[in-house]
């Protein structure tokens, strides 16, 4: 049963790093390999904070911040010196990773003997798991909550018309590049957000944790689109969140089927694989039953 808790307060804790990786990959439609190097500079920004006695929960904000800011720069790389988005998230998350060592002063860090947002929750005479599980449904119901608003203003609305038809947008007068460098920013804040909450979940920080983690984003979104289609975009938001829960129970099957803890990033890849492959396997199926039907 703790298992279970465990992964699914996991999950709910990854699914806002889905989200921003969701704004830039499906709402923008660009590949965005910033996550690698903004979600450990949210573990590590949090971390130190609250290591030099700062609160947990200004902490998370100022990683938020901090994960904007990484967007922002691959943001300018991608639309002010016209390199390929792809390019841009390389470029910043491999300088990211020194500025992450810098932000620590070492590989990882940990919070032992310090504050965190679960502590404080679980003084309330909460477990562990229902904190965390309580932490991130908070959090998430705030983050669809924001992005809801948000989509429904000038400015969202702007965004979402660049992800849609960047053509049509700019000839509608419609600061295309600003609206992708924004979307950057919000994606990257999100994934940085996530990061500072699994480093207080874990009890630290790690330089190598964002390793995989555009893969975990990636599956999550596939698997709660596969759920419903055709929905609005705040029902699919909340979709990430499940398909994000449910990414975490099928790697706590591998592990339960007693396969080796160090495959867990080839398990990860294959789910991904399975995840995107299924759309196209299953319209090649249903076409050959169609054929069948048609002799």
């Amino acid at each position: 049963m703790n298992l279970l808790l465990s992964s699914i307060s996991q999950g709910i804790l990854w699914s806002i790093l889905a989200i921003g990786v969701y704004l830039t990959f499906r709402i923008l439609g660009l590949a965005d390999l910033t996550v690698e190097g903004s979600f450990p500079l949210g573990a590590a920004v949090s971390v130190s904070l609250i290591v030099s006695g700062m609160s947990p929960i200004l902490s998370l904000v100022i990683a938020m911040l901090a994960g904007a800011l990484a967007g922002l720069v691959t943001g300018l790389l991608h639309t002010k010196l016209q390199i390929p988005a792809l390019v841009s998230g390389i470029v910043t998350m491999t300088g990211l990773y020194s500025i992450n060592l810098r932000v620590m002063r070492q590989a990882n860090l940990s919070l032992i003997g310090n504050d965190t947002v679960i502590k404080i929750i679980q003084s309330y005479n909460i477990s562990q798991n229902y904190a965390v599980i309580l932490l991130g449904v908070l959090t998430g119901v705030i983050v669809i909550g924001a992005l809801f608003l948000f989509f429904r203003t000038e400015i969202g609305l702007a965004i979402l018309a660049t992800g849609s038809n960047l053509s049509m947008s700019e000839s509608n007068g419609i600061p295309v590049h600003n609206m992708q460098i924004l979307g950057y920013m919000i994606g990257n804040g999100l994934i940085a957000l996530s990061g500072g909450l699994l480093a207080q979940n874990n009890g630290y920080a790690d330089v190598n944790m964002g390793i995989g983690a555009i893969v975990i984003g990636l599956a999550s979104i596939i698997i709660g689109e596969s759920i419903f289609k055709n929905v609005t975009l705040t029902m699919r938001l909340i979709l990430i969140v499940v398909g994000s829960i449910i990414y975490r129970l099928m790697l706590l099957i591998v592990l339960q089927l007693n396969f080796n803890p160090q495959d867990l990033k080839l398990f990860s890849a294959i789910i991904l694989a399975i995840a995107l492959g299924s759309p196209m396997i299953g319209s090649k199926w249903k076409l050959r039953h169609s054929r069948k039907g048609v002799k």
